[in-house]
């Protein structure tokens, strides 16, 4: 018993002199550095910062990659709009609050190049109208429209607030059929509210996350979208144009295969195909001709190459190897479709479409910004 009663004070006083000198310990040690939060890229534009003679035009410069606006008689008391922008890397939504307005698609505008992605509108307020060549719909507070950007159409709004999701095809490939067959149409029953109820929730939490959680956040929405999405023998019966989209996307889907074959052509599309060159040619409309679709596609494959610091071909040869045997020919058509040369992405100057973190949609001017971020996920 003294024995024991004698080593109980020096292991309390041991005890002691270790927690003092695990407290130096630690208060010597540098803390652990907490990663800083980066939150979901968001940006704003409101035509109120401007004169009101130039609010409608700037109003019309913010969609013009997408939409094309008719001016209002009344514009120069004025033009009430505003977008908030959330860049989703895969995707972008937008809040959008705008006086009434009418609207034109950019399909079948030669001179441009239309944004190809599904559109996916919920109107929280007003109603709005569609005109297609072949059918008409309206949507009114609480619906849910899906309008694909690449087609031809028209329309007029109301005084309206919605929510604007941008979905590009290559975000969904495996669905795209079921988007295809209700474009152009408002998403009746129990599934278009339930995609209503996400959409506005998910406006009031993208404040609470962090890019971090981008990857979980686009995982959700593709679900929803594939639960929501999925067509009713209803929405089948209406799809006039159902053939059509199917031979679309089974069109893209062999050229994405066959991309850089030398021996890719009309003729091999055709026969894979089962349609004439006519038929072909039709369905590429909307995108400038199927050419210009191939191209269009090996040159944002040769622009990722250019951009890849891992990839240190010559240039000619990431050339040859997208198609194009001649090298000037390639800079021409490379600038044309860009806005500058190869060497340019080569070097670092710039970081190209592709790259959602270091892209030119922070930098751009603030009514460009939408504009800028359509362009990226068309060229994701």
């Amino acid at each position: 018993m003294v024995i024991s009663h004698a080593v109980k004070p020096v292991q309390a006083g041991l005890n002691a002199h270790s927690t003092r000198e695990a407290a130096v310990r630690i208060m010597a040690e540098p803390t652990s550095v907490v990663p800083e939060r980066i939150p979901v890229p968001r940006f704003e534009f409101s035509t109120r910062e401007l004169p009101p003679k130039d609010q409608f035009a700037a109003w019309r410069q913010s969609f013009a990659t997408m939409l094309d606006f008719a001016e209002p008689s009344d514009t120069a008391a004025g033009f009430a709009g505003t977008q908030v922008t959330w860049d989703l890397g895969d995707l972008a939504l937008a809040q959008v609050s705008t006086n009434g307005l009418d609207f034109t698609s950019l399909a079948g505008h030669i001179r441009r190049d239309p944004i190809d992605h599904w559109l996916l509108t919920l109107i929280r307020e007003g109603r709005s109208q569609t005109i297609t060549p072949s059918r008409s719909f309206d949507g009114d507070a609480g619906s849910v429209q899906v309008h694909p950007l690449g087609r031809v159409f028209e329309g007029s709004v109301t005084d309206s607030e919605m929510l604007l999701l941008f979905v590009p095809r290559d975000f969904c490939r495996d669905m795209g059929w079921g988007l295809d067959a209700v474009e152009f149409s408002v998403l009746r029953g129990g599934m278009g509210p339930l995609l209503a109820d996400y959409l506005t929730s998910l406006v009031q939490r993208l404040p609470t996350l962090d890019v971090g959680d981008l990857p979980g956040l686009l995982n959700a929405t593709r679900a929803m979208l594939q639960g929501c999405i999925a067509p009713c023998p209803d929405y089948l019966a209406e799809a006039h144009d159902a053939i059509s989209a199917t031979l679309l996307e089974r069109a893209r889907r062999f050229i994405q295969h066959h991309l850089f074959e030398p021996d890719l052509s009309i003729e091999q599309m055709t026969r894979e195909l089962g349609i004439s060159r006519s038929r072909l040619y039709r369905l590429f409309d909307a995108s400038g001709g199927v050419v210009h679709y191939i191209q269009h596609r090996r040159l944002l494959a040769a622009h990722a190459a250019l951009g890849d610091p891992n990839d240190r071909r010559r240039i000619l040869d990431i050339a040859d190897e997208h198609g194009f045997c001649d090298g000037a020919e390639f800079s021409r058509a490379f600038r044309r479709e860009f806005g500058y040369c190869p060497s340019e992405v080569r070097t670092g100057v710039r970081s190209g479409p592709s790259n959602w973190h270091t892209d030119e949609v922070q930098t751009a001017a603030p009514v460009q910004r939408l504009n800028q971020l359509l362009h990226r996920l068309q060229a994701q």
